[in-house]
């Protein structure tokens, strides 16, 4: 694009980037915004228990009032339940379970191998639909696909002489918009089932929400998206960017992208080893009788379901050695609790943040504050008629828009979830339900907020190719991503409602 058209156009979206930017900035760290709020609750629980506020349990028959945390009962329980609230926290063990096998995979190096390995030999005429569905895919290995897809992309289309800012672009926006979904389950899922989880229990105390309940819905997800991203790149965001034109030597990183023998030969020994892992899983399926079976023999509402984390967990510590093993980074036994223990420590941030969302989840709970809440807002919606799939997107434009500030995906459902959850569990729907609008909005606007990490570094990756790109460029070209997916997320989504799919293994759209 001219330099003239490219200031008309990136004018207007940088102005209104900027603003989302000095807003961002404004707000408090995550682990102080939760202080703020616990003692919010505090201050509620007082004024609205005084006032004597109350509803009908919508299960029970009985009238739950707001409790005051400032009472004798209220300080006992603050003193006696801190450290329980934060041990017994379900997301905290699940999430670093999860991330002692996932994060063994990642500092042995496989997951970098994997995504290389599969954009590097995808044909060219499948180029960026392997981008895409790595760059998806690529929540599997946590925040590392935002940085490794958009700059692979970018020396892969420039090697193929196609604009480089092009492949960036692609590769950044399938990292960051369709950041939630995936062809298996991931991190992701683990941590906001267990807090969704947590927050039905407002409800009904003995809801058991599984990682696995959007699985069905997410798969799709993930194979619709990368199409649409295609669609989405090859005829209008190859428009927009306009020609390309080498400036000096542009880059020669495409060599750097390259795979060592070890490398191969690691990812073959993964592949070896999870065709062995999950083909003897089957066969412990097998068996009507099988102790991996539910009641009846089922497999839906069975053990393996409701307790895949830990075959998860085994299966990535498996192929992280496999690999570990061939490339030479695990060369004896110690090397594994080794990586394991660098993988934690880049949890440490998540641990001291969990600890002020699990009090505000747990005080929000014992004030019953989330469960009235949830009560008063259902009756309003049911009052309006605001009760069908419109409402629904409404919770979704309002995830989307708050996900522009609150990058942190934990935070911002340990926000949002104790009045969503309980809310659509008033008005019919399942928690699954409720956990999947809010993984759209807060997957398809993460490409264009200015405050994330990852935006910086993947300007800087286009900047090499182009020196003079500005961040109103970055943002127009991203903003038809985030528009393509939302939509079509959301047309997916209503079809799921209508025809009254299956979400996942036992979890459908309705109580």
């Amino acid at each position: 694009m001219s330099d003239k058209k490219g200031r008309e156009k990136s004018s207007l979206m940088l102005r209104i980037f900027k603003w989302v930017e000095v807003a961002g900035n404004k707000l408090p760290h995550p682990f102080t915004m939760f202080l703020w709020l616990i003692l919010i609750v505090v201050a509620l629980s007082a004024i609205l228990g005084s006032m004597g506020v109350s509803v009908q349990h919508p299960i029970k028959e009985e009238t739950v009032a707001i409790k005051s945390l400032l009472t004798k009962d209220g300080i006992q329980y603050i003193l006696l339940n801190l450290v329980k609230n934060f041990s017994g926290f379900a997301p905290l063990g699940l999430v670093l379970s999860m991330m002692l096998g996932i994060g063994l995979a990642e500092q042995s190096g496989l997951m970098d191998a994997f995504m290389k390995r599969f954009i590097l030999g995808a044909p060219e005429k499948m180029l960026v639909f392997a981008v895409f569905l790595i760059g998806i895919c690529g929540n599997i290995a946590s925040d590392a696909a935002a940085v490794i897809v958009p700059g692979l992309a970018g020396a892969i289309f420039y090697g193929a002489k196609k604009n480089p800012i092009v492949g960036i672009i692609a590769g950044y926006a399938a990292a960051n918009a369709g950041f939630s979904a995936n062809l298996v389950v991931a991190g992701t899922d683990v941590l906001l089932a267990s807090i969704t989880s947590e927050t039905a229990k407002i409800i009904n105390p003995v809801v058991e929400v599984s990682p696995v309940v959007n699985y069905y819905f997410m798969i799709v997800s993930t194979l619709v998206l990368a199409v649409t991203g295609t669609w989405i790149t090859s005829k209008v965001v190859v428009k927009i960017a306009g020609n390309y034109e080498p400036e000096g030597k542009a880059l020669e990183a495409a060599e750097d992208y390259s795979l060592s023998k070890e490398q191969s030969r690691g990812l073959k020994h993964a592949g070896l080893v999870t065709l062995l892992y999950w083909g003897l899983v089957v066969l412990a399926l097998v068996p009507v009788t099988s102790p991996l079976r539910g009641e009846g023999g089922s497999i839906i509402s069975s053990p393996f379901i409701k307790g895949i984390v830990p075959f998860l967990l085994f299966w990535f510590i498996a192929v992280g050695v496999a690999y570990g093993r061939q490339v030479g980074v695990i060369t004896k036994s110690a090397d594994i609790p080794k990586l394991m223990s660098m993988a934690i420590e880049g949890m440490s941030s998540y641990i001291v943040l969990v600890f002020v969302i699990a009090q505000f989840i747990a005080f929000f709970n014992w004030t019953n504050m989330g469960l009235v809440l949830s009560v008063k807002l259902a009756d309003g919606l049911k009052a309006a008629h605001f009760t069908g799939y419109a409402m629904v997107v409404a919770v979704i434009v309002i995830t989307m828009f708050v996900n522009l500030f609150i990058g942190s995906g934990s935070a911002k459902w340990a926000l949002l979830a104790p009045v969503f959850v309980p809310m659509f569990m008033m008005l019919g729907y399942s928690p699954a339900f409720a956990q999947v609008a809010y993984r759209i909005g807060d997957s398809t606007t993460n490409a264009i907020t200015p405050l994330s990490p990852y935006f910086a570094i993947a300007l800087g990756f286009m900047q090499k190719y182009k020196k003079d790109i500005g961040v109103g460029n970055f943002f127009s070209l991203a903003l038809p991503y985030v528009i393509g997916f939302g939509l079509v997320w959301i047309v997916l989504l209503a079809i799921w409602f209508y025809a009254r799919l299956p979400l996942g293994p036992g979890a459908g759209i309705y109580m």
